[in-house]
């Protein structure tokens, strides 16, 4: 007789988690964000590879790749360790670039572009998801 406590076929482990979509969408996020113009000039744009954008771009990778690891420790850490990075990195650019505007003179001249505002979205998205997870159980 067969016993019917141990299945025949072996138990697959799923590959995703509950905070993958959300990782994978903050982690898209940012890495476009990254690669486009961050600070808007009358002169022209400047772009977020030049300079902070590559920091940001290097952390992108690591929310990424938390959306695919099947650990719900892991999948935390790699959620909020980029989301608060890049977070820090965008708040840093913006008080830069108030303090530029304001020892020069030029309110509304430096602007910040739409790869700083995509960046700022996904580390909302990254942070939003880590705690999330923290809090299923």
């Amino acid at each position: 007789m067969a016993d019917t406590a141990s299945p025949a076929t072996p138990v697959r482990r799923r590959i995703l988690h509950a905070g993958s979509l959300g990782m994978t969408v903050g982690g898209l996020l940012v890495l476009v964000g990254s690669v486009l113009p961050w600070v808007i000039t009358p002169f022209g744009s400047i772009n977020g590879a030049a300079g902070p954008g590559l920091w940001t771009l290097s952390v992108a990778f690591l929310a990424i790749a938390g959306a695919l690891l099947p650990y719900r420790r892991a999948a935390i850490a790699h959620s909020l360790i980029p989301g608060v990075t890049v977070a820090l990195i965008v708040g840093w650019q913006a008080t830069r670039l108030i303090n530029l505007s304001a020892s020069t003179g030029a309110w509304g001249q430096l602007m910040p572009g739409i790869g700083m505002v995509m960046a700022t979205g996904g580390a909302v998205v990254l942070i939003r998801t880590g705690i999330r997870l923290l809090a299923l159980r």
